[in-house]
């Protein structure tokens, strides 16, 4: 295709999306799920697990190959202005007051699946036939154990938005948790693709990089974003400006992430949270969400969904191992995250608030099985079955949620 080609397609294809993540987000709604689960839903309707099963020629001429790099680029755009909306309502302050619970929470979320990960790993090289060939015990283990700790983190941190839980304490300690879960299971995912690769320095690059950007962006880019927000106070013309700028460091972030290998969503969401609250934070927010929101964020959702093949598990077998792995995602996440809050002192309500909040694994999980997919690690199978618990642990998210928390008490942080 030409590149004029492309972009006709490209502006079809962005019209279909957005019609179809508008209809199932209403219908999502009707249901008592949030928008951005139906969303994603519809973004796996549109690949080949609905659409290209119901009508594969029209599938197939929506969604061209030559397309999907632009398709790619433009939800990455999404959904890296999206976490940097997200830092920027992220209270560190609440953090501060309760780090013992944050870091509880964290640590109960990653250890625990990441052992049920193992230990099902080591199941399953038993078995053979799930993961590829050549793949050893060392390279397998901490994989599956890395794609079993992972949080949704920015479906997460919509469901909190959308909530009205950003200034809670349920909705801060969730996204802390959740952002230092996925941070530390994109370190492992790193230590397995350097000894898949035999090449140590993909993780060293990896975990010190991220150390560096973290040292730096709450030090020296701190006072940076500082004297930013001070001099777009000036007038309309200087705080047109301090935005152009900041969508530079934002861009800057976001490429480092991506180049250490740690994701480029939490160089957004670091940055984000770095920018001090006041006018400016906010003038921010109203400029960059709802574009994002509405036109950028559903290309990621559709992208992972042409990504998603469901009719790979057409076996009782097959279907076992699912119910094992989604038990085992559900008591490791929820479960361990539920009572390591209640030996924190968190309440009953609030600790099953976010037990529930964790478990969801959407696309985060979606990525990372992308990424053994694409590397020889897992077999086409093994992914459509961690899809299917990625999908209904996201799923289960937000009608737990409801029945043992309910809706925000106004005022409570």
């Amino acid at each position: 295709m030409t590149p004029f080609a492309i972009s006709v397609s490209f502006f079809l294809q962005l019209a279909v999306v957005l019609l179809a993540c508008r209809i199932v987000a209403w219908l999502a709604r009707r249901i008592g799920q949030p928008p951005v689960v139906g969303e994603m839903l519809a973004g796996v309707a549109l690949g080949p697990s609905l659409f290209g099963l119901l009508a594969p020629v029209w599938q197939a001429r929506l969604f061209p190959p030559q397309t999907r790099a632009v398709l790619f680029c433009g939800a990455q755009l999404g959904l890296v202005c999206y976490m940097f909306v997200v830092g920027l309502e992220f209270r560190i302050d609440l953090v501060r007051a309760r780090l013992r619970s944050a870091l509880a929470v964290s640590a109960s979320g990653i250890l625990v699946p990441f052992l049920f990960g193992c230990l099902i790993a080591f199941w399953l090289l038993a078995h053979g036939g799930l993961f590829q060939p050549g793949v050893r015990a060392a390279q397998a283990a901490p994989y599956l154990g890395a794609a079993m700790a992972i949080t949704a983190f920015p479906m997460l941190a919509r469901i909190i938005v959308e909530r009205g839980l950003s200034g809670t304490n349920v909705g801060t300690l969730a996204l802390a948790a959740g952002a230092l879960d996925d941070a530390a299971a994109w370190c492992v995912l790193a230590l397995v693709l350097a000894s898949f690769a035999g090449d140590p320095s993909i993780a060293l690059f990896a975990i010190g990089g991220s150390l560096a950007l973290i040292a730096v962006v709450l030090t020296a880019g701190r006072r940076l974003l500082r004297t930013i927000s001070r001099y777009a106070e000036r007038g309309d013309e200087a705080d047109h400006a301090m935005f152009g700028c900041t969508l530079v460091l934002l861009m800057l972030a976001a490429w480092f992430t991506d180049t250490i290998g740690i994701y480029a969503v939490f160089g957004a969401f670091l940055l984000g949270s770095a920018v001090p609250r006041g006018p400016f934070s906010e003038r921010l927010r109203a400029k960059i969400e709802p574009m994002t929101v509405q036109l950028l964020l559903p290309l990621f959702f559709v992208y992972s969904g042409l990504n998603t093949r469901l009719d790979l598990i057409n076996d009782p077998g097959l279907w076992l191992i699912a119910l094992v792995i989604l038990a085992a995602a559900v008591l490791g996440k929820a479960g361990a995250c539920y009572l390591a809050a209640r030996a924190c002192g968190e309440s009953h309500r609030e600790a099953i608030g976010i037990g529930s909040l964790m478990n969801a694994r959407g696309l985060m999980e979606l990525i990372i099985l992308n990424i053994g997919l694409e590397r020889g690690l897992i077999t086409p199978a093994l992914f459509s079955i961690m899809v299917i618990m990625a999908a209904a642990t996201t799923l289960m998210a937000t009608p737990m949620f409801n029945r043992f928390y309910g809706r925000p008490v106004p005022g409570k942080v």
